[in-house]
């Protein structure tokens, strides 16, 4: 059976920290066994670690590591990676929760010698009856429509342990995992019944924070990387989504579709503006808060 190291790195994840590993703790397994959860971490203020503490009373495989100042996640995962004991390496983001036997599902894939790495399924939990609700679903739909096609990894992802270290600088760690896979000559493999619950941004603002880091990483990431991830051209696949989702007979949903596309278009606009002028690096984000509360 494989053997599986589960990562996690938190910055002030309080209330999601302890549904999270809840959740994690309860998932059932056919062909392989959790060996361990590491959970990094990073600068917390809030009580993460002592919820974590709090679980490690009654789980030996929790194993917990503290950075006393936040160095970015990237940092964080290469904690992580220098640590992980398992065949297969699991990264979860501390602020999202996976479905029943998604962990399962998600390694399932391995069975074929040629898979490097495995993607879940995101999907917001956001109600789509308000603008940046519906925002979040035309996203992360457009993300599963295009990795049924080309893989885009995010959020949830599983690899094979041979990936010891990565950037500390990058703003894209999934990204940046995926470029090593890729060039060791191994396939991606996105698994859309791999269900992974998220939640999208409820401010404009933390929408732009969120969309302009990941423009500027993407960027970076073929700079330094020399890697394109499926979604790098976004806004010619939204405006095919945007077609393909279109309801003619509902004029909000339609203006929503348009506000969507614009927002995007902004945000990579100002990516590409800290990426060539204004040298914001990213990955020390500010931290979209709304996106935090999941239950």
């Amino acid at each position: 059976m494989l053997s599986l190291s589960l990562g996690i790195m938190a910055y002030n994840e309080e209330t999601n920290i302890g549904p999270l590993l809840d959740s994690v703790l309860d998932q059932e397994f056919n062909k392989a066994f959790l060996k361990e959860i590491i959970v990094v971490v990073s600068g917390s203020t809030d009580s993460t670690e002592e919820i974590v503490r709090s679980f490690m009373a009654n789980e030996k495989r929790i194993h917990l590591f503290v950075q006393p100042k936040r160095e970015g996640k990237a940092s964080a995962v290469n904690i992580f990676l220098a640590n992980a004991t398992g065949e297969i390496l699991i990264l979860e983001s501390a602020d999202t929760i996976p479905d029943k036997n998604t962990l399962d599902k998600l390694i399932a894939p391995f069975e074929d010698k040629n898979i490097g790495m495995t993607g879940a399924h995101p999907i917001p939990i956001n109600s789509d009856n308000t603008f940046l609700g519906y925002a979040a679903h035309f996203l992360w739909y457009k993300h599963h429509q295009v990795s049924l096609i080309s893989p885009k990894m995010g959020e949830l992802v599983a690899f094979r342990n041979f990936v010891k270290e990565i950037p500390n600088d990058t703003p894209v760690d999934e990204a940046s995992i995926e470029a090593i896979i890729i060039s060791q000559g191994y396939r991606l493999c996105y698994v859309p019944d791999a269900i992974v619950f998220n939640k999208g941004p409820e401010k404009i603002t933390d929408f732009l924070k969120q969309r302009r880091r990941i423009a500027f990483g993407h960027k970076y990431l073929l700079q330094t990387q020399n890697h394109k991830v499926g979604t790098y051209n976004p806004v010619r696949i939204m405006i095919n989504l945007a077609i393909k989702k279109s309801e003619w007979w509902h004029i909000k949903k339609n203006i929503w579709t348009v506000g969507v596309i614009f927002l995007e278009i902004l945000g990579r606009l100002l990516g590409n503006y800290d990426y060539y002028i204004g040298k914001k690096k990213h990955y020390i984000w500010d931290v979209a808060l709304t996106t935090k509360k999941l239950s």
